[in-house]
């Protein structure tokens, strides 16, 4: 029993059985013994690898697709360039590498990291050195600049605690954590109901069949963000792993050294993760910004030029070096097991921002 565990087994004796997102929320970030909090987990010898540790080519597209929105934007003198949860800092350095195409953009970024973990800090200030002349690190958006925008996250919100509820015997019920008959960590469903939840639902997924489990994540740290864009104008990019429509469904999983774990085994020292959920997601969007899809992570990076960009990387290197870059395009843009359909974009743009590159023919919503 590690440390963590015998913290959260206190105070489910003292407090009773704790919410899902609670109990994420602590195996992720608590400020001694979370999981991102004491260690670097990206990259083949970590837990999992991320599309900017698969291939260069997607931060490169990223930066690309940055530098064409600040263009898009009037090319304004002074821009705040956000990155959610950076991770070792390697898709913002691609992306700045690739962004010096466009005359003007660095000169104009300052660039800030949204990143609680003091051993990413770390990798991110080494990585990032001598990239842009203003760095900064924020532990919540809220501290943000009240500045123009334009904010990135890959595989963010997947990482954002989620609740869940479960619907038995014609009610409803908070699926909570607590302990077992062995003494371990279980599921259980709180007693208390909850009359009115269905309320909640889109109205095509009502009435729910029994055993259906509904998941809704606090999505406050991408509110902040959309909030922003609002006020201050700019866009923001979320790529991650999801469903295109709310639905049901019990996907909290866990990742430990590049396979699935028990989610309740280990707290703190593995993954914990969930299906994003992008309409929901979309509909943060109201007033003056609009939601625009998403689309696929394969059809975006296509429209951003990747297949173009690969053939590049191909010409003049060793057979080897060719073989592998076309394994990076395939992880990037084809079926599972790759990343190119269950992988998506959704992008946040002021209504005023002309078409975003990457998002042609996608959903528009939350228009103001």
């Amino acid at each position: 029993m590690n440390a963590l565990e015998r913290e959260i087994r206190t105070l489910i004796e003292a407090q009773g059985p704790l919410e899902v997102s609670r109990y994420m929320a602590l195996c992720l970030a608590h400020p001694e013994y979370g999981y991102y909090t004491t260690r670097d987990p990206f990259g083949t010898g970590g837990d999992f690898t991320t599309a900017p540790e698969i291939s260069q080519m997607f931060g490169e597209l990223i930066g690309l697709w940055c530098a064409e929105v600040w263009r898009l934007m009037g090319s304004p003198s002074r821009i705040a360039l956000v990155e959610a949860g950076p991770g070792r800092g390697t898709l913002m350095k691609d992306a700045l590498r690739a962004a010096k195409v466009m005359p003007g953009f660095l000169d104009a970024v300052e660039l800030h990291l949204v990143e609680t973990s003091p051993v990413l800090q770390e990798r991110q200030r080494e990585n990032l050195h001598g990239t842009v002349s203003s760095i900064a690190w924020h532990g919540d958006a809220k501290t943000l600049p009240g500045a123009p925008l334009i904010a990135i996250g890959n595989e963010f919100v997947d990482a954002l605690p989620i609740d869940q509820f479960e619907k038995k015997a014609d009610r409803w019920h908070e699926r909570k954590i607590g302990l077992g008959a062995e003494g371990d960590f279980a599921f259980g469903l709180d007693p208390s109901l909850l009359p009115d939840f269905e309320k909640r639902l889109p109205q095509r997924l009502t009435p729910a069949p029994n055993g259906a489990v509904f998941e809704r994540r606090d999505l406050s740290p991408v509110a902040e963000i959309v909030s922003r864009i609002g006020r201050n104008g700019g866009a923001a990019l979320f790529i991650d792993y999801g469903h295109a429509e709310s639905g049901f469904g019990d996907t909290l999983q866990a990742v430990s050294g590049q396979d699935y774990a028990e989610p309740l085994e280990a707290p703190g020292e593995i993954d914990l993760t969930s299906h994003v959920d992008f309409e929901a997601l979309a509909a943060l969007a109201r007033g003056t910004v609009r939601a625009i899809g998403p689309v696929t992570q394969r059809d975006f990076l296509k429209q951003l030029g990747i297949e173009a960009r690969a053939e590049i990387l191909r010409r003049n290197v060793k057979d080897e070096i060719r073989a592998e870059i076309t394994i990076s395009l395939e992880r990037l843009t084809g079926p599972a097991p790759g990343m190119g359909e269950l992988f998506k974009a959704l992008a946040f743009a002021h209504k005023d921002l002309p078409p975003l590159p990457g998002f042609d023919g996608a959903k528009v919503s939350g228009k103001g």
